[in-house]
């Protein structure tokens, strides 16, 4: 399917990056205190309420947004919006059709948001000097106020909760006030709206734009498949297009027509690989024309799909947060709204996948006892007991009955029982050998879900690390223990170490509890302003994409 075919929301997800009122810095959560700007007193020009029924009436394409707009005018006793008692358009009013039409790149028309009723009467009113027409102008205004709910809607708020619920996607959405957005933009100066949008999404939208421009500008044919493998000081001609397509995307900061792998290229493929969740090793191998050949409108519609779910996340999440981006394979810990450190972490195998969620983080569990959750139980330590009675002790384990109490293993007729009808708790003591590691970290949920250490080390050396239960393993226990614990002057990283490398498990409490989101986007830009993309790991992409195109 062709992208360059308007979707009736592409344009809305480009044209904002030059019109936004008053740009925030990238560390700077949106606010909406509106408390230092001196409301304006409302147009004289007043609206016959009849007229809004007979245009709600005739129109069915605003059926959706009817309310609202009923509920705006009624709010403002039927006063004009966007009309001055002249009969012009007031600045705000150029200033929302600016934000829907500025920039619009080349093949993707504005006529979704800016129809040709409105762009006809728009125009007619603008070159009218002897004045237009009441009946014109209330057209106009009309037509000017259900864009900006259809526009709000699609571009701010995406698709709906169930929408988003079936997509296994649990984070609660964000909720819009749209008729006080609406009130916001015509009441306050042109550079005073801001966008009701999380700062995430402000640097894809602005990726995705030159994303557009280099699909209208470049020749992307697909590089020819070479299986051999390319390093400094190596000659070929695939080099030189190679080098080609990486100045495009702006890993290659110098163009260079030569055949020659200079050292320049080894740095411009490891920045390649890296945005692209690949091995970095700075060597021209088949993975990296993979995925240098993907086409750009894929791209596009990645990035489409990731704007999207951005749409739903919090405005603001807080100055400190806990954020896990599952196709990345990575925590990010954020402090004083800044990216504070990140580490490798391992999520669930398909079928077995991670839940895109969040909840407060309140425990650190050190040396904990892991106890073996039902699916675990059922299929793997239960079957490995009959078959060998001495298992459990082999792998540090004991079997507990709901009050705690050891049960001897001896005692029980494992040949009853399955993982439906066991009825004890299976656990695994403290211990080097411990499959949570050393600590593990809580944020209560009903997915039974949480990140902890692991004495499986390799696999943060993977490239793909998607192989647990579905928890979530960290690489860097201890730092993220210790940074959780910063403020507390009793825990020092020495007393860390020694709970950490104890006999007995041990539950702190967190005193400064702070959000932990389970997140899922496979296309984003990261703390350096770079455009990164990864695998869909769990499928999610694809679902979604056929509900958005």
């Amino acid at each position: 399917m062709q992208l360059r075919r308007p979707y009736f929301f592409i344009v809305l997800l480009l044209a904002l990056a030059a019109a936004c009122r008053q740009s925030q810095p990238a560390h700077t959560p949106l606010a909406r205190d509106s408390s230092h700007y001196t409301k304006q007193a409302y147009i004289d020009r007043v609206l016959d309420s009849n007229a809004l029924h007979r245009f709600l009436e005739a129109d069915t394409g605003y059926r959706a947004y009817s309310d609202l707009i009923r509920n705006f005018y009624q709010q403002r006793n039927y006063h004009y919006a966007w009309i001055s008692n002249e009969g012009r358009l007031t600045e705000q009013a150029g200033n929302f059709l600016n934000m829907v039409r500025n920039d619009a790149p080349p093949g993707m028309p504005d006529t979704a948001v800016v129809t040709p009723i409105l762009q006809q009467l728009y125009e007619k009113v603008i070159q009218d000097s002897s004045g237009s027409s009441a009946a014109d102008l209330t057209q106009l205004e009309l037509q000017l106020t259900s864009q900006f709910f259809v526009y709000g809607n699609k571009e701010w708020g995406g698709m709906t909760s169930d929408t988003a619920k079936d997509l296994e996607w649990f984070i609660p959405r964000k909720k819009l006030d749209m008729e006080s957005l609406l009130d916001s933009l015509v009441q306050r100066p042109s550079n005073a709206f801001e966008e009701p949008v999380n700062r995430y999404y402000i640097t894809l939208r602005a990726a995705l734009k030159k994303l557009v421009d280099m699909d209208a500008h470049e020749h992307w044919d697909s590089i020819p498949a070479d299986k051999k493998t390319y390093k400094k000081g190596d000659s070929a001609a695939v080099i030189a297009v190679v080098k080609q397509r990486l100045h495009a995307w702006g890993d290659l900061p110098t163009a260079d027509a030569s055949a020659l792998f200079t050292p320049a290229l080894d740095t411009a493929i490891r920045s390649f690989q890296d945005r692209m969740g690949l091995t970095v090793n700075g060597t021209l191998q088949q993975p990296v024309l993979n995925a240098l050949n993907v086409p750009l409108q894929q791209r596009i519609r990645k990035v489409l799909v990731n704007m999207e779910r951005m749409r739903w996340i919090p405005v603001d999440p807080g100055p400190e947060f806990l954020l896990v981006n599952i196709p990345e394979f990575k925590l990010h810990v954020y402090d004083k709204g800044q990216l504070a450190w990140s580490c490798n972490v391992v999520v669930g195998k398909p079928g077995a996948s991670t839940v895109i969620f969040t909840r407060p983080m309140r425990y650190i569990v050190f040396s904990p006892y892991w106890n073996v959750p039902p699916g675990i139980l059922g299929n793997e330590i239960l079957p490995a007991v009959k078959r060998n009675p001495s298992y459990l002790a082999r792998q540090n384990m004991e079997v507990v009955g709901a009050s705690g109490k050891v049960i001897p293993v001896g005692s029980i007729s494992w040949s009853k029982y399955g993982g439906g009808n066991f009825p004890y708790i299976i656990r695994q003591k403290p211990g080097k050998s411990n499959a949570l590691g050393k600590v593990k970290f809580l944020f209560p949920n009903e997915y039974n879900i949480y990140l902890h250490d692991t004495p499986s080390r390799h696999l943060f050396g993977e490239t793909k690390r998607s192989f647990s239960h579905g928890c979530i393993r960290v690489a860097e226990p201890k730092l993220l223990a210790e940074w959780l614990l910063r403020d507390d002057a009793a825990w020092t990283p020495e007393k860390i170490d020694k709970a950490m490398n104890g006999s007995k498990e041990q539950y702190v409490t967190i005193k400064r509890q702070l959000p932990v989101f389970i997140g899922y986007f496979t296309a984003f830009v990261n703390s350096k302003g770079q455009l990164n993309f990864r695998d869909d790991v769990y499928g999610h992409d694809a679902r979604l994409a056929a509900q958005l195109f």
